[in-house]
């Protein structure tokens, strides 16, 4: 009798040969956390967050004033500008609160915050209730960037403009605008490695340092500003071609392991527009996309309110599935210095995600853990005798197995095991249970304590060929 196991178990990898890979990495990776390093956790769940907005979330961002002591929670919804002072606070309607586009910019100089939006008018706070338009600042900008003491705006064209040294109010005495040079239009612009990025809708970037513009020879620039997040001063977004990662050389593809949920032969990755649209957001190393409904074509497998989950420190993906697909994302710190993660969603509502909750706002999260186990000789008979798999004691998590020798969603015939509430499952396979493949689904849905996966083994013996 032989024996395979599996107990460090890396994230989601749909591009490579599920044959060729190590025992037990995962053909599903749906709800669940990579903690502790190695093992696997069903996510924490969402509850709301202030009263709903009445309309698509749009934007979300707060800004701390230079006395330390204050700060406000801002929301664009439904053409309004909300603000929730200190983050707790009902949400208010800003003075000349009224915004033409729900994408909202901002950045701050000289404790003044300036927003802008695609097709609206610049304008600027010093008290964070209120805004004032700003004279002869640009109509319609694609993004607001502090940097070298000025504010500069992306034109909807192909100008860069930027206002007077140290005066984010100014913008007739020492400003000016830069041409962009290259085909289409500024999309986004962002500052990184203490350099302005801009970039455009063919998908060129430049890279302006005060003295010259550099052309960065790549049209794989972002498609969707609201996924551009910033993680050490390394910048994420998304691209048709995938997610890509800038940090002031040339963007590098970061989403090989999830290419056939970006875009597949069959047409079910990322929906066409969505690639133009989707929000992202960043919390404690982990980097959230919103992409809706994605079916890859290694497991056929659907999910529909998907966000691709990318870890920074490991490296690796995984997916959620979240009751409410987010359409908007922010990060802050409370009055306590805690970071918190919010999102919106198209109703309005707000939530909080993380923390001590075990539901979607009352729904339940159902973490799905898929995986296959071959022996590495997928094309020998197996003789299956015995699973042992390990969790945490007290957890609902759910087994399956199916035995199969071909490697199809519709001719997988699951099995059930049972509950892993002892925390050790050891089950016997029935007399004479052979295939060539052995799949093995984790599935847990309840609105309690968590799970964590541990690892798995299983004892088998090699039988060749089935003549």
């Amino acid at each position: 009798m032989a024996n395979f196991s599996s107990f460090n178990n890396q994230g989601l990898n749909l591009q490579l040969n599920p044959l060729t890979q190590n025992q037990g990495e995962f053909l599903q990776l749906i709800n669940v956390d990579p903690q502790p390093f190695g093992a696997k956790t069903k996510r924490p769940g969402y509850s709301t967050y202030l009263s709903s907005l009445g309309a698509r979330v749009d934007t979300l961002f707060d800004w701390h004033r230079n006395n330390g002591t204050q700060f406000w929670n801002y929301a664009a919804a439904g053409g309004t500008l909300f603000s929730s002072e200190q983050g707790t606070g009902a949400w208010v309607v800003t003075g000349n609160g009224t915004v033409t586009d729900g994408t909202i910019f901002h950045n701050v100089l000289e404790d003044t915050l300036v927003i802008t939006s695609p097709t609206g008018t610049t304008r600027h706070s010093a008290n964070g209730t209120s805004f004032t338009d700003t004279t002869a600042a640009p109509i319609g900008g694609v993004g607001v960037i502090e940097y070298q003491n000025r504010i500069w705006i992306p034109g909807t064209s192909s100008n860069l403009f930027y206002s007077t040294t140290g005066t984010p109010t100014d913008w007739t005495s020492d400003s000016s605008s830069i041409a962009i040079p290259g085909a289409g239009r500024l999309l986004s612009g962002f500052k990184s490695q203490d350099r302005l990025i801009t970039t455009k809708n063919s998908g060129l970037m430049s890279r302006w340092d005060g003295f010259s513009l550099v052309d960065l020879a790549t049209d794989l620039g972002p498609t969707s500003p609201q996924s551009i997040v910033n993680v050490e001063d390394y910048r994420f977004y998304l691209n048709r071609q995938g997610y890509f990662g800038y940090g002031g050389g040339k963007p590098e593809l970061v989403s090989n392991h999830i290419q056939p949920q970006i875009y597949n032969n069959a047409g079910s990755g990322i929906a066409g527009t969505t690639f133009d649209n989707a929000p992202s957001g960043n919390f404690k190393y982990d980097i959230y996309t919103a992409v809706g409904t994605v079916t890859d074509d290694l497991t056929n497998e659907t999910i529909n309110n998907a966000l691709q989950v990318y870890n920074f420190q490991l490296n690796e993906w995984r997916n959620h599935d979240f009751a409410n697909l987010p359409t908007a994302f922010h990060t802050y710190k409370d009055a306590l210095g805690v970071e918190q993660f919010i999102f919106g969603d198209s109703t309005g509502q707000c939530y909080t995600y993380g923390g001590a909750a075990t539901s979607d706002n009352t729904s339940p999260i159902n973490a799905t853990m898929q995986m296959v186990f071959h022996a590495g000789v997928p094309q020998y008979d197996k003789k299956w005798s015995w699973l042992y798999m390990f969790f945490n004691p007290g957890c609902e998590a759910n087994i399956q197995i199916a035995c199969e020798n071909t490697f199809n969603k519709a001719s997988k015939k699951w099995i059930s095991v049972g509950q892993a509430k002892n925390g050790y499952v050891e089950f016997g396979f029935p007399p004479n249970t052979r295939s060539k493949l052995l799949f093995i689904k984790i599935l847990e849905s309840s609105t309690n304590a968590p799970f964590t996966y541990y690892g798995c083994s299983v004892d088998f013996t090699l039988e060749g060929r089935n003549r």
